[in-house]
């Protein structure tokens, strides 16, 4: 079950110990452990990541050397990308005499596993981490965009951005469940594990619940993809564009290179809201 937060103010550095939560930063409340719980947990603290960080390197000053960009993600995103286009040529133009099955088995070991290191790369980008000019991390996006079938890119920035800013604020954290997801969904394991199979949707519903009108960037990531998809259609087919769109659910979904949506967030222990590294 996810966690909101009410507050969103991160105090100075120098206030780090007067949380009383230091070092650690683990919450007051309990983890949620009845099937039928169908409201989030509230904790009144402000989100940790921020004060985690500074214990982190205080402790840890050697980190830091970790920090910076590195513009050989984009020669592996531009790589990726091309192994999906040839792996979609092939199906859709060259192994047309595939069953079907082969073709599912293909999307998800193949075409998933390559569509999640989209993700982590569009990620990067999204923080600028690729290069230090923030367009040529937009371009970057795009490219690592091209054979995912919809536009996710600039809107993954926009919102993932807008995440970092209000983490557990509901109303301005794009990545909290809506309402309806926990009062259809609630803490029932079957139902838990359709909704991460089914994660990639959800995932553009919550963007979409947001009712936000659509920035420059991603009017362009539009239209690109709209480009992109025709050409594939119109120099490949539609088969191959179906192969793209059925890697992409798999990488986003119940796959192993998805595993980190459910190891940084899950609550395993009270108190703990993320297990992610910062």
């Amino acid at each position: 079950m996810s966690q909101r937060s009410s507050a969103s103010g991160t105090p100075a550095g120098s206030a780090l110990r007067d949380d009383p939560r230091h070092p650690l930063y683990l919450g007051k409340w309990k983890r949620p452990t009845k099937p039928d719980l169908k409201e989030f947990i509230h904790d009144d603290f402000d989100e940790p990541h921020r004060k985690r960080q500074k214990a982190i390197l205080a402790k840890h000053p050697e980190v830091r050397e970790l920090y910076g960009n590195e513009p050989l993600t984009a020669v592996i995103g531009a790589a990726a990308a091309l192994v999906q286009l040839v792996a979609a040529y092939y199906i859709g133009c060259v192994w047309t005499g595939l069953h079907w099955s082969v073709v599912v088995a293909i999307a998800y070991f193949l075409g998933g596993t390559v569509s999640a290191l989209y993700g982590v790369i569009i990620h990067e980008a999204g923080h600028n981490l690729v290069f230090k000019w923030p367009f040529l991390n937009r371009l970057t996006g795009l490219v690592v965009n091209s054979p995912m079938v919809v536009p996710i890119s600039q809107s993954f920035r926009r919102y993932h951005l807008e995440h970092h800013q209000f983490q557990g604020v509901e109303g301005k954290d794009p990545d909290l469940p809506l309402d309806s997801e926990i009062h259809l969904i609630h803490n029932n394991p079957l139902l838990k594990t359709l909704w991460v199979f089914c994660y990639s949707v959800m995932y553009v519903v919550r963007g979409m619940a947001m009712n936000k009108r659509p920035q420059r960037w991603e009017i362009i990531n539009l239209l690109f993809i709209v480009c992109v998809d025709t050409l594939i259609v119109r120099y490949m087919s539609l088969r191959s564009l179906a192969y793209l769109g059925v890697s992409v659910f798999f990488g986003y979904g119940m796959h192993p290179g998805a595993a980190h949506f459910i190891q940084e967030h899950y609550v395993f222990r009270d108190g703990q809201e993320t297990y992610s590294y910062y």
